[in-house]
């Protein structure tokens, strides 16, 4: 069992209990009037900014370790609001990532960015569970679903008003794409081995075109981890990508905040060049 077919069973079994201890009617009367925010368009917010930057919080990963433990995220999302990010991402794993649903309700009380729920979704309820604690958008990992599965998520997303990226690895899993997928990105970490390499963005843009199609309804494009490299993310936009969703490079560092805006502001003149 490689660590991603680990995180899943876990995640299975985790989802099981939460359903077990909350039905799903319960929890909605429980947050009725949060189901009814209105919600902030992480496409439309990434294809405006300049930066295109989803910074993410997280307080370990399984391939690095513990990264900033002790962090707050109120104060990490606002610094990433001020600092220039255009999105967040708020990974709510606990047993392997180190998060919370609590961090994303903590998050959409601090910042109007658009917040995205990073995690491994394999069960409807896990939707309901971020429309009510704060979510705009939701993360479906292709690897981990198959096509009608991915489908059957991303309409009922889509029916609870949330947007949804889709996220790829290979040029396989572009059959996951359905209509409902807003953005589409590729990872550039294996999940199962956690080898990582930029290449692979650049690899896939062409062949994403391909299956999405171009124009105003074509998902937008992300590329999603290994970024450190503003000349890289810099080469990305060049390539048609639009959002990069950018954590450990960040959240390492004792100012997860100020490292984005110093980021942010290199690749401005970067791109003025």
């Amino acid at each position: 069992m490689d660590i991603l077919e680990a995180i899943v069973a876990n995640k299975r079994r985790e989802v099981a209990a939460q359903k077990a201890a909350v039905s799903l009617e319960t929890m909605l009367s429980i947050s009725g009037s949060h189901m009814e925010r209105p919600v902030v368009s992480m496409r439309a917010a990434l294809g405006r900014s300049p930066s295109g930057i989803i910074a993410e919080f997280k307080r370990r990963s399984p391939s690095k370790g513990l990264l900033h433990p002790e962090a707050k995220v109120e104060d990490v999302a606002t610094a990433y609001a001020r600092g220039g990010a255009a999105a967040c991402s708020i990974l709510t794993d606990s047993d392997f990532f180190g998060g919370s649903l609590t961090d994303l309700r903590r998050a959409r009380a601090a910042v109007g960015l658009p917040l995205l729920r990073k995690d491994f979704i394999v069960d409807e309820y896990q939707l309901f569970q971020a429309r009510a604690t704060g979510a705009d958008a939701v993360l479906l990992i292709a690897a981990i679903l198959t096509p009608d599965e991915c489908e059957r998520l991303a309409q009922t997303a889509h029916a609870l008003e949330m947007e949804v990226m889709l996220e790829i690895h290979a040029e396989a899993e572009l059959s996951h794409l359905n209509p409902h997928v807003d953005m589409l990105g590729v990872n550039n970490r294996h999940l199962g081995t956690f080898d990582t390499s930029v290449e692979n963005s650049f690899r896939l843009a062409a062949q994403a075109r391909r299956h999405a199609g171009e124009g105003a309804g074509a998902p937008l494009l992300v590329s999603e981890s290994g970024l450190a490299d503003v000349a890289d993310v810099h080469r990305l936009r060049q390539a048609g990508f639009r959002g990069f969703l950018i954590g450990e490079t960040f959240m390492k560092t004792p100012r997860p905040g100020e490292t984005l805006q110093a980021f942010v502001r290199n690749l401005t003149a970067l791109s003025e060049e």
